[in-house]
């Protein structure tokens, strides 16, 4: 079975995804696709097989976020990460909370800038970002120096590979110039 499995999807198969077409032959992306169905002219039935993180070779879990591209999405396409997969890939990316509001997963991340022209200096490298993957956050300045960014996929509302791949190269930005310095506090004698 393992091996029909690898001759199917490394032979010139047609691998169609419920949850990503982002994927190539060579190489499985997980958790951008939790159900894979491979069509060939193989002398067998089509497989129809479950993935999940866990199930991908160890070596593409390795492969970090930052390094990847976002790959372009329709909602005829992708399906939402479910919870689990979305928790894997958090590890990935440090200061970053999985949050669900009104029934959909998606990626924040705070910080509190020096001042408010810093806030805006820093959205538009997010920005920059952004416009370079084609994957797009919600970005909020509240009360002068409170920076908040919010990630998830609008087309199917919920969470994405890509999604961490861009809060993967946000956390790449040198924000030493944008951040307030924490004040350190001294000891009372």
């Amino acid at each position: 079975m393992h091996r029909r499995m690898l001759a199917c999807l490394l032979s010139s198969a047609k691998c169609l995804s419920s949850a990503s077409a982002g994927f190539g032959h060579s190489q499985l992306q997980a958790p951008t696709f939790n159900r894979i169905l491979c069509t060939s002219k193989l002398p067998w039935k089509p497989l129809v097989m479950e993935y999940s993180a866990k199930s991908v070779p160890e070596d593409d879990t390795k492969t970090h976020l930052s390094s990847k591209k976002c790959v372009p999405c329709s909602a005829n396409d992708l399906r939402p990460m479910n919870e689990d997969s979305a928790g894997m890939l958090l590890e990935q990316v440090p200061g970053w909370d999985l949050v669900k509001e009104n029934g959909q997963l998606l990626l924040r991340k705070s910080w509190k800038v020096k001042n408010f022209l810093k806030g805006i200096e820093l959205f538009q490298k997010i920005a920059d970002i952004a416009e370079t993957e084609g994957h797009h956050p919600n970005l909020h300045l509240e009360n002068w120096n409170q920076v908040r960014v919010e990630i998830w996929t609008h087309t199917i509302g919920g969470l994405t590979e890509n999604d961490f791949i861009l809060a993967a190269k946000i956390n790449e930005l040198n924000l030493h110039e944008f951040l307030r310095k924490a004040v350190a506090k001294s000891k009372s004698s």
